[in-house]
């Protein structure tokens, strides 16, 4: 296993949470200035935060798999259903 490339593909999922937490801060302020109604934002907000959970996982997932010496690259993204399930 490549640690540069696993290395790699986890700030890739950092970088991907980070857009998503920009595009919250947006969302959240396009409410405030009127752009959007507060059904759009919450509607788009539920899916933000559900890919958010989901990548969230994955890089748990990926940090665990590397812990007990396995390949991070086995880790796959779950379902919304199954990453909630998890959390609750």
């Amino acid at each position: 296993m490549d640690e540069q490339s696993t290395g790699g593909a986890d700030r890739r999922i950092l970088d991907r949470i980070s857009d998503m937490v920009e595009t919250e801060r947006k969302l959240r302020a396009a409410l405030v200035e009127g752009r959007i109604d507060q059904s759009t934002e919450q509607r788009e907000l539920k899916d933000l935060e559900e890919q958010l959970d989901q990548c969230w996982d994955l890089l748990r997932q990926r940090r665990a798999r590397t812990d007990a010496g396995e390949d991070p690259n086995q880790a796959s993204v779950r379902s919304v259903e199954e990453v909630e399930r998890y959390e609750s």
